[in-house]
């Protein structure tokens, strides 16, 4: 490839920290909770996660929210998420009736807490289901809980089944966020992962969103897929920027056969090498940067006046289950199967099985399949992991003064863990702070995996996360 152009020319300086990049590109979380969700365990249920919420009603702040509709019309195969292919409308219906009873539930067990700051639709595909269906959903729940003013009302949706008449019922109860799944826009690569859709779909779909006054809207990108090329990565980077999305996120395929059973139906041999992996990434965060784009964080992107890179520079970014926000909320409610919350201090999730799901709303029981409550130091790492994660920095003394500790005596060993990345050039190590370089921020993962007790230090444990870079 000539690598002539000023965006070429940057891509070009990341390739050449190809020998670093090998070194760090390891298996790791992503860190949108510690401990993380693989720590989750089965002696946590129902009673446990009704005491948390008694002990969050107390609480005058509003909620997050995040509602799974996992229904999809057909399986990417790239997917990892906790998605049901099914056409069966009656099964469809019963799925929506069952969350409603989960969310009467659990909202007569926080009864005088009822605002909501941040809202979140994902999937599956929550547009798989009708406008009506839709708007059925977020009525039921608004009649439990109110959005606050400028809460925060997003959606995932596939630009292929997403109608403007999606869009309309939605903004209409509040909606102000839309994320569309793109992932690549070459034809080879969409029919590799069993996702074909069109350039010209997508920018229907945004000018739509645009004029419907949707404030906010992210592209969703992979790198790493199948067939993808060089050559190919860069028309379709081309074609997103000229749509000018507010927000991206740029994902590194997470190939994890072992748990997504359905990604061996993908060809092996056609997903790029580690090293062509980096120069996709590399090409991708060049031409983001060139059109303006400000690396928020880890993968995501956002114009520089989105709110999201505010936050960023004013120090007020958070992170969650949902990925990166402004809302703070201290307290999280999921709802739906395999739906994550996170309640005064303890994380709880849904079943993932569909019909366990129905029998237990069916029977009034909260269907409360694991979770994990925070003890001993989880809740110290995990401030220092989410700061490392949102800002690249800890503030020592603002850790001593909230856990009344010593931090250098408390953490020696994890600083003397990361003497190795000082020495590269990623972090840097004062009495004051913490602080990822410039090019550590690529390497944020790695960078608070140090702080990550639970993290098995095990060679021969094998992959259980996804890559790092």
């Amino acid at each position: 490839m000539n690598l002539t152009t000023p965006s070429d020319r940057a891509a070009r300086d990341l390739i050449a920290q190809r020998a670093l990049l090998e070194r760090y590109d390891k298996s790791g979380p992503r860190y949108t909770s510690y401990p993380t969700a693989l720590h989750f365990h089965e002696g946590f249920g129902p009673q446990d996660y009704a005491r948390h919420l008694a002990a969050a009603a107390q609480r005058p702040d509003p909620w997050a929210v995040y509602v799974h509709l996992p229904f999809c019309r057909q399986r990417c195969l790239f997917c990892a998420c906790n998605v049901i292919i099914s056409p069966r409308k009656a099964q469809v219906a019963d799925y929506l009736d069952d969350l409603r009873r989960e969310v009467a539930m659990v909202a007569a067990l926080i009864p005088g807490r009822r605002g909501v700051s941040q809202l979140h639709l994902g999937g599956g595909t929550p547009t798989f289901f009708s406008p009506e269906e839709l708007a059925g959903v977020i009525d039921d729940l608004l009649g439990h809980f109110e959005l606050e003013p400028g809460a925060e009302f997003s959606v995932e949706v596939d630009p292929r089944v997403t109608r403007e008449a999606h869009l309309e019922a939605l903004v209409a109860r509040g909606l102000n966020r839309i994320s569309l799944g793109v992932q690549d826009l070459d034809a080879e690569v969409q029919q590799a992962v069993n996702r074909t859709q069109s350039a010209e779909q997508l920018a229907a779909l945004m000018r739509a969103s645009r004029d419907l006054g949707i404030g906010s809207v992210n592209l969703d990108l992979i790198y790493g897929l199948p067939r993808q090329t060089p050559e190919s990565f860069a028309r379709t980077l081309d074609q997103i920027v000229e749509l000018a999305p507010d927000r991206l996120a740029v994902y590194g395929f997470a190939f994890v056969p072992w748990m997504k059973g359905h990604q061996k139906k993908l060809d092996e041999a056609e997903l790029p090498d580690r090293g062509l992996r980096f120069e996709l990434l590399a090409l991708a965060r060049a031409r983001l940067a060139e059109a303006g784009y400000v690396d928020v964080g880890m993968d995501h992107f956002a114009r520089p006046e989105d709110e999201l890179a505010l936050a960023q520079r004013q120090g007020r970014l958070w992170r969650n289950f949902m990925g990166y926000t402004v809302c703070r909320a201290p307290d999280m409610l999921g709802f739906g199967i395999s739906a994550i919350g996170d309640v005064q201090d303890a994380f709880v999730q849904n079943t993932t099985k569909l019909s366990r799901y129905r029998e237990a709303v069916r029977a009034g029981l909260l269907p409360v399949e694991r979770g994990y409550a925070l003890q001993g130091d989880d809740k110290l790492r995990q401030v220092i992991i989410r700061e490392l994660m949102c800002h690249g920095l800890v503030d020592k003394a603002r850790v001593e003064a909230d856990f009344a500790i010593d931090f250098d005596a408390t953490f020696s060993q994890e600083i003397a863990d990361l003497r190795p990345e000082v020495e590269e050039g990623l972090v840097e190590l004062t009495d004051a702070h913490i602080r990822a370089t410039d090019l550590g921020r690529l390497f944020l993962r790695n960078l608070a995996m140090p702080f990550d007790r639970t993290l098995s230090r095990d060679p021969s444990a094998g992959p259980r996360y996804s890559r790092t870079v």
